[in-house]
């Protein structure tokens, strides 16, 4: 099934946590000289257009990115986050955002690279055309589980693999849990950042309890929400799952959450970091 498109959602809350402990992963990993490899499961197609009358029609990023960008008091944590989406933007009007390939563009060096995975036939050729050219960026047409476990362990010994597919099927939840326990058997130390959305919360649960039955060590929660949780369909908050995650992103979170939620959820949001197994 693939008829999730994310430019329908480009640019909202959950992007926007998603992004930026994306970045502060990046950032931590730049501390050191050494190359490392990004590897991006689900692309999407590299940026989006705001003005595109897919994201007109669901406005989604008007109650994310749209109401962070024009501060004055942005964490100088998120700075990394933030550059991303200027290199996109010509002026300061807010008319295209990042995806998740971007973001990680902005951020590598010379010396690493990385691997990027789509499978919709109508994301995939605008992916291409994206990072065209580009050596340091490789791509390919399959399946994410499956080239993420011929990808690994990286020669580089060191990076990040970004998971975050559309959870349109119930079954993509255990599919995540399945890929992590081949994915940590191959390369134990690599930081693995799961997106999730909460639709319904027993699904979060389900997956969360999944990864402890892996027996694997040093998982981080970071979540934000919007609203209440609700028995309803319908997203009210997402987070992240880091296994392995950079020593002062628990810290970092701490500092940005707080300051995320009065700016984007003020009166109904709320947020946590967990550690669901500590180290």
């Amino acid at each position: 099934m693939l008829s999730y498109r994310h430019s329908f959602h480009a640019g909202n809350h959950a992007d926007v946590v998603k992004h930026i402990v994306q970045s502060l992963i990046l950032d931590a990993l730049k501390q050191k000289d050494k190359p490392f490899v990004y590897h991006d499961t689900h692309s999407g197609v590299g940026r989006y257009d705001l003005q595109d009358e897919r994201s007109e029609k669901t406005g989604e990023f008007k109650q994310g990115i749209a109401r962070i960008w024009s501060r004055d008091d942005i964490p100088a944590e998120i700075a990394s986050y933030m550059e991303a989406i200027k290199a996109l933007n010509e002026t300061e009007e807010l008319r295209y955002y990042p995806g998740s390939p971007s973001v990680a563009r902005a951020q590598i060096r010379e010396q690493d690279r990385m691997v990027l995975t789509e499978l919709h036939p109508a994301d995939f050729p605008l992916l291409l055309q994206e990072f065209r050219g580009d050596r340091q960026v490789r791509m390919y047409k399959e399946d994410a589980f499956l080239r993420l476990k011929g990808s690994l362990p990286p020669k580089e010994r060191r990076g990040v693999v970004l998971i975050d597919p559309p959870y349109e099927l119930k079954h993509e939840y255990m599919d995540v849990v399945n890929a992590i326990a081949d994915s940590h058997k191959r390369w134990a130390t690599g930081t693995y950042a799961i997106w999730y959305p909460v639709v319904y919360r027993e699904n979060i649960d389900k997956m969360l309890k999944g990864l402890e039955k892996c027996g694997i060590r040093n998982i981080l929660q970071i979540e934000l929400g919007v609203e209440p949780d609700t028995t309803e369909r319908g997203m009210t908050a997402s987070g992240m799952i880091v296994i392995n995650p950079p020593w002062k992103l628990e810290s970092q979170m701490q500092t940005i959450l707080p300051w995320l939620q009065h700016a984007i959820a003020p009166n109904h949001g709320h947020h946590s970091i967990t550690w669901v197994v500590p180290e």
